[in-house]
């Protein structure tokens, strides 16, 4: 019996002013206030997190971040650390999104620009580190492009992923964690992988996990699916025994829209 509750977290991207957000939440929390049964997190770009905070502190609603850098401080310019995270009181935090891996299902930058998004399991690996240290919950992302499903390895670029990400860590350190399916093609385009294939996906997500922790401690592990998730497809995909809720991208951005998600859940 699967006793883990949903979690719906919204990746904004970079998308929303300050102004905008403040319009946002103040949209869909009325409802999604109201949800308590489901986890529900926003991750807004860094500039916006303080005020989200403040907005959310009264509600179920977590704060997360996109991303993070994995040294406390230095002299790393344009980065921001676990602590400055931790200090604004984030939950949660996205590490190896296919964007910042430059695996990106519609490309909406110049290609010649792909070397700035550079992301390796090694720094995935640092980042997850430097996040639980801080008791912030990494929301890992692993995913394959279309090139990889057709040729077959959506397995194998999986488990590669997981392996390195999670290397050096243990079941206890790994409690709670949280993975997110995308896959790279179904980012962005409109395009969803089905049901069927998702829970498939999700499932041998979970039999790595098992194997590698044990089923107890996999069982804790929540796998969301984020890829072109949205009001219509979502109550279809939480349904599936595997599936744990969603990582959503575009339609986070609409109240309404969101709201719905959450509901499904």
């Amino acid at each position: 019996m699967n006793m883990r509750t949903k979690l719906v977290v919204g990746n904004w991207k970079m998308n929303k002013t300050i102004r905008e957000a403040e319009a946002a939440v103040d949209s869909f929390i009325k409802v999604v206030g109201g949800k308590p049964d489901v986890d529900v997190a926003i991750c807004p770009a860094y500039v916006t997190i303080p005020r989200l905070r403040e907005l959310l502190k009264n509600t179920h609603v977590k704060v997360g971040a996109q991303d993070v850098f994995w040294e406390e401080k230095g002299a790393f310019t344009g980065q921001v650390s676990p602590a400055m995270l931790y200090d604004a009181g984030v939950a949660f935090c996205i590490v190896g999104h296919s964007e910042t891996r430059g695996r990106f299902g519609k490309m909406e930058t110049d290609p010649a620009a792909l070397g700035y998004f550079s992301e390796t399991e090694l720094t995935i690996n640092k980042k997850i580190k430097s996040l639980l240290y801080y008791s912030i919950t990494p929301i890992l992302c692993v995913g394959e492009t279309d090139a990889e499903r057709t040729a077959g390895k959506t397995d194998e670029v999986i488990s590669t992923q997981l392996e390195g990400a999670l290397a050096g860590l243990d079941s206890v350190e790994l409690y709670g964690l949280v993975v997110a399916y995308e896959p790279v093609w179904a980012i962005g385009t409109g395009k969803t992988c089905d049901s069927a294939e998702a829970e498939r996906v999700c499932g041998s997500i979970r039999a790595w996990l098992s194997a590698r922790l044990g089923d107890e401690e996999a069982s804790s592990i929540r796998i969301l699916y984020g890829g072109s998730v949205k009001a219509s497809n979502a109550n279809e995909l939480f349904r599936q025994p595997n599936i744990d809720g969603g990582l959503v991208g575009g339609a986070s951005l609409d109240p309404d829209e969101f709201r719905k998600i959450v509901v499904s859940a």
